[in-house]
């Protein structure tokens, strides 16, 4: 079951540890987000963060993608129009702010989830 997290908690935490709880963050947020969209057939988020590890974030770039598209489902299932969030994940991811983009799933995470923040 996705969880519902307060984004500037996470955001202050991220920066407090030296980016530290940005890489809890982010692992906890794909497997949420592998759930919020029914999606069990993706890799984990320890698998996601491992492959962007050893390629050198080239994975990141693809998993930032491919996370637009399943908010973007995310979104329509909810009967919201949606754009493609997954260029503007991955121009966030390759300019260098992935903390940008870590808010605004785990903001679309929050609106799906029922006991938001």
């Amino acid at each position: 079951m996705p969880r519902s997290r307060n984004i500037v908690a996470c955001i202050l935490l991220s920066l407090v540890t030296c980016g530290l709880y940005t890489i809890y963050w982010f692992i906890t947020l794909v497997n949420d987000l592998n759930a919020a969209a029914n999606d069990f057939h993706s890799p984990s988020g320890g698998v996601v963060f491992l492959l962007s590890l050893i390629t050198c974030d080239i994975y990141g770039l693809y998993w930032a993608y491919k996370a637009g598209e399943k908010v973007d489902w995310m979104r329509q299932r909810r009967g919201i129009l949606s754009s493609s969030s997954g260029i503007l994940y991955l121009l966030l991811w390759f300019f260098g702010l992935g903390i940008v983009t870590l808010a605004l799933i785990q903001s679309e995470i929050n609106e799906a989830v029922p006991g938001r923040f």
